[in-house]
């Protein structure tokens, strides 16, 4: 590879309707026909796999059950009591390696029940209607939660429901979090993420307050003061370095933050990409971006991936979708050194890479490859805003099995958390359970 070439990235590559056509409602919903069809499939077995493998506990079964018999918003006030994000889980959960990997159909024949479209067709016709829950009467107790994303949106919710009044602080001008903001534009169409949003909002007694940042004016102890208790749902704001020299050229992005504008974008015409792209990485992300940026028309995009492709987090199914779209995986590389001319990233020095032992180390076998831009797609981690008032652990904030943290009126939940899954239905779950333990902490009631 010649590193005299000029980088190409350039906005308009495709039509405005083919970008709407590569931009499509990844999985269509199911009629109404479809949903009695492949509800009627559900063994409705007792001790349920399906609902074993949900992070969320979601009474799967009798959710199908409820469709199966005609009554989708009966299904989804099952699932809602669980997942209040329910109709976003169903959209971007990796149901190929939860609910539908351990169905029993899935063992016995290779074609699991559609547990994900079907949580959709319940939760979409129920989002529709009037909120299926009711507020308890007013605690007279204030709750503060600094983050609207999926955490801090499942706590506030379960908070409100037991009659206490939430506000919750947001550093962006919208809500919503990574489901807003980091999911890819195929997988959440129709301003889905602020439909929710809304949906949750109508239970009343929270009240989102933006352009607040902890740590910018916003501080644990002002918080702790002011209010009963306190949840945080902070996310990860750093981005891990690829610890290659020239890694600020021109060209080299974050995946997150480039994907967080496609989503914002009104007219995808006018978003650059670059002719050739490379994503170092083997994430959920790293496929988002990399089929995101074909989608855009991007002609040459590789994901390069230090370890083996059967070792990368992302799906197996999400693998199939980034190679069905004409993105290369190649597995056992690293970057060694960017390429650049001109303050410009134009390419990258790529080293090959095996397991001796137990060890990933470097076989000394180098080649290049041209990229016009170059994302890293290799993970996130925690910044600490906190000043150092809470113990964290293994670099994220400590929490027990009730997600309290080592100050007595403080909660916390989601990617910011030790032990998280990453998922946005494990962020959900986090914030439903510290409502509940906020809840005794607040009341005094038996926690059940």
């Amino acid at each position: 590879m010649s590193s005299s070439t000029a980088p190409d990235v350039k906005a308009g590559r495709l039509k405005v309707s083919q970008l709407e056509a590569n931009f499509a409602d990844l999985h269509p919903p199911l009629t109404d026909h479809e949903a009695l069809v492949e509800s009627d499939r559900c063994y409705f077995c007792y001790d349920a796999p399906c609902m074993n493998a949900c992070p969320t506990t979601i009474d799967i079964p009798l959710f199908i059950r409820e469709i199966q018999a005609g009554h989708p918003e009966s299904a989804a006030k099952t699932i809602f009591n669980q997942n209040i994000l329910g109709g976003m889980c169903a959209r971007v959960c990796p149901t190929e390696t939860l609910c539908e990997e351990a169905c029993v159909r899935e063992h016995a024949e290779g074609k699991p029940v559609k547990i994900g479209l079907l949580q959709r067709y319940a939760t979409d016709q129920a989002m529709e209607k009037k909120h299926p829950f009711t507020r308890a009467a007013s605690s007279g107790k204030k709750v503060a939660v600094v983050g609207a994303g999926p955490a801090g949106l499942a706590c506030a919710h379960r908070l409100a429901m037991h009659g206490h009044d939430v506000e919750i602080f947001e550093a962006r001008k919208k809500s919503g979090g990574l489901n807003e903001f980091g999911i890819a534009a195929y997988k959440s169409v129709d301003d889905f993420a602020q439909k929710e949003v809304d949906f949750i909002l109508s239970l009343g007694g929270i009240k989102i307050t933006h352009g607040k940042e902890l740590g910018k004016g916003l501080t644990l102890a002002k918080l702790e003061k002011d209010y009963d208790a306190v949840f945080l749902g902070l996310g990860l704001s750093g981005v891990n370095a690829l610890g290659v020299k020239h890694e600020e050229a021109k060209g080299v992005k974050d995946a997150v933050a480039y994907i967080a504008d496609l989503r914002q974008a009104k007219d995808l015409s006018k978003l650059k990409v670059g002719r050739s792209v490379v994503v170092i990485g083997g994430g959920m992300t790293a496929i988002d971006i990399a089929v995101q940026s074909k989608l855009l028309g991007a002609e040459d995009v590789t994901i390069l991936y230090r370890r083996g492709q059967d070792h990368m987090k992302a799906s197996r199914f999400e693998q199939e979708l980034a190679q069905t779209h004409g993105v290369n995986i190649r597995p056992w590389a690293m970057p060694k050194k960017l390429l650049t001319k001109d303050g410009k990233v134009v390419g990258l020095k790529v080293e090959e890479t095996a397991m001796k032992g137990k060890t990933l180390e470097g076989t000394g076998v180098t080649f290049e490859v041209h990229a016009d831009v170059i994302f890293k797609a290799i993970g996130q981690h925690f910044v600490d805003v906190t000043s150092g008032a809470l113990v964290l652990h293994e670099g994220r904030i400590k929490v027990d099995e009730h997600k309290h943290t080592s100050r007595p009126k403080i909660w916390a939940g989601g990617d910011c958390t030790s032990g998280n899954q990453a998922l946005t239905v494990a962020a959900v779950d986090d914030g439903r359970r510290a409502a509940e333990h906020m809840h005794v902490f607040l009341t005094g009631a038996s926690h059940g």
